[in-house]
């Protein structure tokens, strides 16, 4: 168990990224997390992460992919990147949009494995 004195403390400097954060989550973390859950709340904008969290991809590419029109998935993408939880860079003329981090990624998946198993009724694990 971590103690609350621990709770807000950051990683050192030298320390590689974690995959899990052992911490007692404050308001701050609280509101993140909830702000994070708020834009995955959108069936397109999960559509659209999900394909980022695979690969890479432009405004034609999540278009095709998701089914929605053009405008909207525009409008879905500035969103997520005023938000934080895509990143672009510029590869001539396109615009190429990827997913912020690899927390957000396995959120996403886990997202939608679980709603696999609502949906298709297979049982719960671990």
């Amino acid at each position: 168990m971590v103690s609350k004195s621990n709770a807000n403390a950051l990683p050192s400097p030298e320390s590689s990224p974690s995959l899990t954060h052992p911490i007692v989550p404050d308001q701050s973390r609280l509101d993140a997390a909830t702000a994070t859950f708020r834009m995955l709340s959108d069936p397109t904008r999960l559509h659209i992460l999900w394909i980022l969290a695979d690969a890479e991809a432009d405004v034609t590419a999540l278009t095709e992919a998701c089914g929605a029109s053009r405008t909207a998935v525009s409008q879905h993408l500035a969103k997520l990147r005023f938000t934080g939880l895509v990143d672009t860079r510029r590869d001539g003329r396109r615009i190429i949009y990827r997913i912020r981090d690899g927390h957000l990624a396995r959120l996403v998946r886990e997202g939608l494995n679980h709603a696999d198993h609502v949906v298709t009724g297979e049982p719960a694990h671990e």
